[in-house]
């Protein structure tokens, strides 16, 4: 997600009975956690096999059918496989994603059966030839790769009017709250499968907003790292500037769970040179005090837009002053109304370089540059452009190299102005641990014919995201309250590396809140349950 989203406001929520698979008591592994799953499997009483069988049969009857997600474009069809090695293997030493299963986003290489297509018909001929970084840390910790996600197309750069969570491949993914919302993106399916009880865990990325908007409006808990703390190599580009993948999850624990073993230094990412030496354990931080004594700073620049967040984050504000936070409210964040241009600038120009240099790697693809692209679409209209075309695709395709005087100027200013003269400048200046905001509003009806409810470029017409994004610095959003049946996040973000305090904080924050309420997979806020397939 690279655009700010003007919000709806929904109506009341219908408070009817749910078919037995989509409960939350439903009495089965669908909304435990990590740890809980980890139990059970050291107790005898599951195995990986078993929670890898019974998360693919969700998947077909919720996500494939009945309610029909559209969030998993693709399964792994060696996952029941690769579990059962791993429960052979099984020894009490094991880490804690040892046989969990963990979905990608549709732009994560996979070495394996599965495509990595950003959810284009142009990257279907062929899967990648290896893993992804992340990947390969991911399966050394044992983790079963279960499959893809669906995703806004490109991770929604290919057009400015466009429908997040929609791919000429996997189509509209749906938010299971109420189907007719939409679950926001570009990790519109990696949110909505952990929301859904189809998976404990899944991988996002985020450009600006790719993670946080997603995580936000399907109630889950996202987490945008530092700029080179999690390798990008193996993955399907926007901006070398701003690209990062982040773990997504139902709760803090997991969330810091997933991050801990993505984490670390890659000679292949130029940009994780100084991640080992902050890459850690994650939930030593999971602290229930987390917030005593923290001093946040409340942007109200990232509120203001939509009603229902801001009554969110006031309900919000004093949760977190109960459990002894010091709040400073409010907090101005320097130059928040420059960074737009600049910014788009700067991805426009790495979109074409860093994604061309990512095409040629790739083996068995014909469409080797974002030139061909352009012409594929236009070859494959019907299919590709039924509802939205690739203004920014020829926008980046008009840019020249990264040696542009226009490039360099907007890449220093963007840095500039959101890191050291904007979040950094706010937190030193109120001595602050965190800033804090609303991460977006409720979910937006999702509208084919006009594409996501948005201003571009605008970061006061909600979403929080785009200041950290652009800084490269860490983000966390956690579920905080509901607008008539539909989740409202708030997020924290912070300096440089900060995710230690980041994640305590969020932790505290969720402890004593307790927001996160499984979907009820209503057809509409008003309306009935969508009952899974039999």
């Amino acid at each position: 997600m690279i655009r700010t989203s003007l919000l709806c406001t929904a109506v009341v929520l219908s408070l009817l009975p749910v078919s037995p698979l989509l409960a939350q008591d439903d009495g089965g592994v669908a909304w435990q956690t990590v740890a809980q799953l980890q139990q059970q499997m050291d107790a005898g009483k599951l195995s990986s096999k078993k929670l890898v069988q019974d998360d693919i049969a969700r998947i077909r009857h919720i996500d494939q059918s009945g309610p029909a997600l559209r969030s998993v474009l693709q399964l792994n069809p060696d996952a029941t496989k690769l579990a059962a090695a791993l429960d052979a293997k099984r020894t009490a030493s094991h880490g804690p994603l040892y046989g969990i299963p963990v979905l990608l986003k549709d732009n994560i290489d996979t070495g394996d059966k599965t495509l990595t297509t950003a959810g284009s018909l142009a990257l279907a001929e062929a899967p990648a030839a290896t893993d992804a970084t992340l990947v390969t840390r991911l399966r050394q910790a044992g983790a079963v790769v279960l499959g893809k996600t669906n995703l806004s197309e490109w991770a929604d750069f290919r057009s400015s009017h466009a429908s997040s969570g929609w791919t000429g491949r996997g189509g509209q993914t749906r938010n299971p709250y109420a189907l007719d919302r939409n679950p926001c993106g570009s990790s519109s399916g990696s949110a909505v499968a952990v929301a859904a009880g189809l998976v404990p865990v899944a991988v996002g990325s985020e450009t600006d907003g790719s993670i946080i908007c997603p995580a936000s409006m399907n109630g889950i808990v996202g987490i945008k790292p530092t700029l080179g703390l999690v390798s990008r190599s193996g993955i399907i580009p926007i901006s070398h500037n701003q690209d990062t993948a982040g773990p997504m999850a139902r709760d803090v624990a997991d969330a810091a769970t997933l991050l801990s073993v993505m984490a670390g230094s890659d000679a292949q990412d130029p940009a994780t040179v100084d991640a080992d030496k902050h890459a850690t354990d994650y939930t030593r931080f999971l602290d229930p005090n987390g917030l005593r004594g923290k001093r946040i700073g409340v942007v109200r620049q990232l509120a203001g837009s939509e009603p229902n967040a801001d009554r969110v984050l006031d309900e919000a504000i004093a949760a977190m002053k109960a459990q002894g936070a010091i709040i400073v409210d409010p907090v101005t964040l320097p130059h928040l109304a420059e960074l737009g241009d600049p910014e788009m600038t700067v991805m426009l120009y790495d979109f074409k370089h860093d994604l061309n240099t990512y095409l040629a790697g790739r083996t068995g693809l014909q469409e080797k540059t974002l030139a061909d692209l352009i012409a594929f679409n236009q070859r494959e209209a019907a299919k590709e452009m039924s509802w939205f075309g690739q203004d920014l695709f020829e926008q980046a395709q008009a840019k020249g190299p990264l040696t542009d005087k226009a490039y360099l100027d907007a890449l220093a200013k963007a840095k500039q102005l959101s890191g050291p003269e904007g979040i950094d400048a706010a937190l030193q200046a109120n001595h602050l641990d965190a800033l804090l905001s609303p991460s977006w509003g409720p979910a937006y009806m999702t509208d084919p014919v006009l594409g996501d409810h948005i201003v571009s470029g605008n970061p006061t017409i909600g979403g929080a995201s785009q200041p950290a994004a652009v800084a490269g610095y860490p983000s966390i959003t956690v579920p905080a309250g509901w607008a008539h049946g539909l989740p409202v996040g708030i997020v924290f973000f912070g300096t440089k590396w900060s995710e230690p305090t980041l994640i305590s904080i969020a932790y505290g924050f969720e402890q004593h809140t307790h927001a996160w309420q499984a979907p009820k997979f209503l057809d509409t806020v008003e309306g009935k349950p969508v009952a899974a397939a039999k």
